[in-house]
C-alpha cells in the first residue's frame, strides 16, 4: 500500500471518530468526549496491522459497531468506549488487565463478556449441545451487565452488513444463526429496528432469490404506498389540528422478512399481504397527559375511519415486558383498505427505537432500575442457572417465548401478570411461584372450574386451587407453553424417576438372583439392548413399574446360554438386510442428486419433513444414524440445521430425474361447485396422466378445503398441475403442502 493511501484512509478514520461523537444519542460531557478518545487511541493501535476479508483497516468494524450503540441504540459513553475495545482482547496483544487499568472494572467486564462470547462464536464445529450451552453462558451475561450483549447485538448487526466477502457457506451460517438467536434478543429487548434489519439481512443470504424479488416489489409500490399515507394524513390532518395537537404522521414499511413469513403463514402472494406497511402517529405530550392525548387522537382517527374491533391493542395501559407502549388500530382507509394506525407519543416512540437506554432518559432521579427489565433478567436468571434445564430445550423454549404476543391475566386480588399469548391456566400457575404450579389441583377462571389445559386470555382472573397431595404427570407437560413451566415440571418428573428407579434396581438385583445372573455393570448393559432401551435408569424404572417383568428376564437369562448362536443369526440378518437397502437406494436413487463441488454420487434419503422433489432447492444434511437426508432450501428445519450444525451440512443438486416419481401433496380452497372433485381428478389423471394417490375435500358453508397427494417425477411437473387446476372454475387457491 502506498504512502498516499495510507494517509488518505487515516483521514477516513479520523472523519469516522467526529461522526461517532457528532451523532451520539447521549449528551457527551468532557469525561465521556476523553475517555472516548482514548478508547478510540487504544483500539487504533491495537488493530493497525490488522485488515478485514474486504480489505478494509480492521478499525473500521469497532467504529462502525460504537457508532450503532451510540445512535441507533443510544447506550452510554461507557458503552461506546467498551463497544470501540470489543475485539482487543481476543485479537491483539493487549490483556484484560490492561483495559481495567486503563478504562476501569466497568468497561473491562463489558470486554471481557464480550470477548467469551466472541470465542463462542468461532467455534463453529461444535455439536448441538454444546452450542446450546454456549448460548446459555451467553445469555447469562445479561444478568451481569446487560450492555454486553447489547453491544454483541450491534456487532453481529455490522458483521451482517459486510458480509460479502465471505464464501456462500460461512453466510448461511451466520444468517440462520442470526434467525436463531440474535433477532430474537434484540426483539426481547426492544431494539425493534436492529431486529428488523437483522431478520432482512438474514433473508438476503438464506433466501437471496426471495429476498431480491421482495425487495424490487417493495420499491416498485413504493410511490402508491406514500401517496397513499399523504391521503391518510390529509383526511386526518384538520381534525387533529383543530384539537391544538403537535403531532407528526409517517409511514411505516414492514420488513421484507415480515413480509415473507405472512406470505408463507398465509400461503398468499406479495400483492395479497395487504397491511404492508403502518401509519404512525407521533405527538407532543408532557407525562401526565400522554394516555389522555392517545384516546383522544384515536377517537378522531375513528370518526373518519371505521375501527376493526378485533384488531385493537391498547400497549399504553398495559406496556409490554420490554417496555413497550403504543396505541395500536386497525381501520377501514382510503379505498377501502384495512390499515394499522399506531399512535404514541415521542417518549415512548423513543423507547420503542431505542429500547433499553431510552428507559433510562426518562426514569425520574431516585429511579435506579428499569422495573420490567429487571423482572424480566430475573425470571431469565432463574431459568439459566436450573441444573435440571437440558440446554437444547432451553435454547428452543426460550426463543419461542421471545417471540410470543403477551397477554395479561389478573389474580383474585387484582394484581396483573402478563404471559405469552396462547398460555394456559397450569402455565399460570407456574408464572405465580414453582410450588404453586407443582401443587396445584384445579383452576377457577372468571369463578368457573376449568381444565389445566384451559388457554386464558386477556382479561381474565384466574384463582388456583393447591393440594399437598397434588404432583405433576407427564401429561401435564401437554397443558403447558412457557419454558419456565415446562422445565419445572420435567425437573420434578426427573426427580420422582429417580427415586423409582433406585427402587427397581434393588427389585431387578433380587430378580437376577433368582436366575442366578449377578447384576452388575456387564449384565446391567446385556439387559438394556436386551429390552433395546436405551440407558440404564430407563431399565430400572420399567422393572419398577412392571413393564419389565418376570418373562422378559427369564428369556434374557436364557439367551445368555445361546449367545455364541445368536451372534451368528444376528449377523446373517444384517448382512441380508443391508445387501437389500444397498440395491434398492443404488437402482433408484443414485442417479438423481450429487453432492459438494466434485458432485459427488453418495447414498441419501429425503426428509419426511419437507418431501423435496427434483427442481426444489435443495441441501444434504449428514444425521447421526440414517446417513445423509436430503431437505428442500425452505423447509420448517432448515434454519435449525444450518445454524447449529452448519457442519454437516452438505451442497446437493438434482441432476437425472427421469426415472423415479415423488409423492407430493397439494392443498386446494375455494368456492363448492357441483362436480367440481371430478372436474379436478379428470385434470390430473386424464390430461396429464399423472396418478392420484388420496384424495379428500370437505365442504362448510359452500367454500371447500381438499388435499390430493399426486405423483410426480420434477417440480415443473408440479408447477404444470397448478397452473391446470388454477383454471378450474371455483378454486381459489393452490399449494404445496
Amino acid at each position: 500500500m502506498t504512502e498516499a493511501f495510507i494517509e488518505e484512509e487515516n483521514k477516513l478514520i479520523a472523519q469516522e471518530y467526529k461522526e461517532l461523537l457528532r451523532i451520539s444519542y447521549r449528551t457527551l460531557t468532557d469525561d465521556d468526549k476523553k475517555m472516548i478518545r482514548k478508547a478510540f487511541d487504544t483500539a487504533v493501535d491495537a488493530h493497525k496491522e490488522q485488515r478485514r476479508k474486504s480489505g478494509e483497516a480492521y478499525i473500521f468494524h469497532p467504529i462502525a459497531v460504537s457508532k450503532i450503540v451510540a445512535s441507533e441504540i443510544g447506550l452510554d459513553a461507557t458503552s461506546i468506549a467498551a463497544a470501540l475495545l470489543h475485539d482487543v482482547v481476543e485479537d491483539t496483544d493487549y490483556t484484560l488487565n490492561d483495559i481495567e487499568q486503563l478504562f476501569g472494572e466497568t468497561v473491562a467486564r463489558i470486554v471481557d463478556g464480550l470477548t467469551k462470547i466472541s470465542i463462542m462464536d468461532k467455534d463453529e464445529d461444535r455439536p448441538l449441545s454444546m452450542q446450546a450451552e454456549n448460548y446459555r453462558k451467553m445469555l447469562l451475561t445479561l444478568n451481569d451487565d446487560v450492555r454486553v450483549i447489547i453491544i454483541k447485538i450491534a456487532d453481529r448487526l455490522h458483521n451482517m452488513q459486510t458480509m460479502g466477502s465471505m464464501r456462500a457457506d460461512k453466510q448461511v451460517k451466520i444468517a440462520s444463526e442470526t434467525l436463531y438467536i440474535y433477532a430474537p434478543l434484540a426483539h426481547r429487548i426492544g431494539l425493534y429496528n436492529i431486529k428488523g434489519e437483522l431478520e432482512d439481512l438474514s433473508l438476503k443470504y438464506t433466501e437471496p432469490e426471495v429476498f431480491k424479488d421482495l425487495k424490487q416489489k417493495i420499491a416498485e409500490s413504493k410511490e402508491d404506498q406514500d401517496t397513499y399515507i399523504n391521503n391518510f394524513a390529509n383526511i386526518i390532518k384538520e381534525g387533529l389540528t383543530k384539537e391544538g395537537l403537535h403531532f407528526s404522521i409517517k409511514g411505516r414499511p414492514k420488513s421484507i422478512y415480515s413480509i415473507r413469513r405472512k406470505m408463507v403463514a398465509q400461503q398468499v402472494n406479495f400483492d395479497e399481504v395487504y397491511d404492508k406497511f403502518a401509519i404512525r402517529i407521533i405527538y407532543k405530550s408532557d407525562l401526565a397527559n400522554e394516555k389522555f392525548i392517545a384516546w383522544k387522537i384515536y377517537s378522531i382517527v375513528t370518526d373518519f375511519f371505521r375501527a376493526n374491533p378485533t384488531r385493537m391493542r391498547d400497549w399504553i395501559s398495559n406496556p409490554k415486558s420490554n417496555g413497550y407502549e403504543c396505541l395500536h388500530t386497525t381501520v377501514m382507509g382510503p379505498q377501502n383498505h384495512w390499515v394499522e394506525v399506531q399512535i404514541r407519543s415521542e417518549r415512548m416512540h423513543e423507547i420503542a427505537e431505542k429500547g433499553y437506554a431510552a428507559h433510562y432518559k426518562y426514569k425520574n432521579n431516585g429511579e435506579k432500575q428499569d422495573d420490567n427489565l429487571e423482572h424480566w433478567l430475573d425470571k431469565l436468571q432463574e431459568a439459566l442457572v436450573s441444573e435440571e434445564t437440558n440446554a437444547v430445550d432451553f435454547v428452543e423454549q426460550f426463543k419461542m417465548n421471545l417471540y410470543a404476543k403477551e397477554i395479561f391475566i389478573f389474580t383474585p386480588k387484582g394484581e396483573i401478570k402478563s404471559l405469552p399469548k396462547g398460555a394456559t391456566a397450569l402455565d399460570f400457575s407456574f408464572s405465580i411461584h414453582t410450588d404453586v404450579g407443582l401443587r396445584t389441583r384445579g383452576v377457577r377462571v372468571n369463578g368457573k372450574l376449568v381444565p389445566l389445559s384451559h388457554i386464558l386470555t386477556s382479561g381474565d382472573q384466574v384463582e388456583i386451587i393447591t393440594s399437598k397431595q397434588a404432583k405433576p404427570t407427564q401429561q401435564w407437560l401437554n397443558y403447558v407453553t412457557t419454558g419456565r413451566a415446562k422445565t419445572k415440571i420435567k425437573s420434578s418428573l426427573n426427580e420422582e424417576r429417580k427415586n423409582i428407579s433406585l427402587e427397581g434396581k434393588d427389585i431387578l438385583r433380587r430378580k437376577l438372583k433368582t436366575q442366578r445372573i449377578t447384576l452388575n455393570e456387564k449384565s446391567i448393559n446385556e439387559l438394556v439392548r436386551f429390552c433395546k432401551l436405551k440407558t440404564s435408569n430407563d431399565l430400572f424404572y420399567r422393572v419398577a413399574i412392571g413393564s419389565i417383568d418376570n418373562q422378559i428376564i427369564k428369556d434374557y437369562a436364557a439367551s445368555r446360554n445361546n449367545t455364541f448362536i445368536n451372534f451368528f443369526k444376528n449377523k446373517i440378518r444384517k448382512s441380508s438386510s443391508e445387501t437389500e437397502i444397498q440395491s434398492e437406494e443404488i437402482t433408484n436413487k443414485y442417479d438423481l442428486i450429487v453432492f459438494g463441488k466434485d458432485e459427488e454420487k453418495l447414498d441419501y434419503k429425503f426428509a419426511n419433513c419437507c418431501n423435496p422433489i427434483p427442481g426444489d432447492n435443495v441441501f444434504g444434511f449428514l444425521t447421526i444414524n440414517e446417513g445423509i437426508k436430503i431437505h428442500k432450501n425452505n423447509c420448517p428445519n432448515a434454519l435449525q440445521l444450518q445454524s447449529n450444525y452448519a457442519y454437516r451440512v452438505m451442497q446437493a443438486k438434482w441432476i437425472d430425474s427421469s426415472q423415479q416419481e415423488f409423492k407430493t401433496d397439494l392443498c386446494l380452497t375455494g368456492i363448492d361447485n357441483m362436480g367440481l372433485v371430478n372436474k379436478v381428478t379428470q385434470v390430473i389423471s386424464n390430461n396429464m396422466n399423472i396418478n392420484i394417490y388420496s384424495i379428500s375435500f370437505n365442504s362448510t358453508g359452500g367454500v371447500f378445503e381438499g388435499k390430493i397427494t399426486v405423483g410426480v417425477k420434477n417440480k415443473r411437473l408440479l408447477t404444470a398441475i397448478i397452473q391446470r387446476l388454477n383454471s378450474i372454475q371455483g378454486i381459489d387457491k393452490i399449494y404445496r403442502n
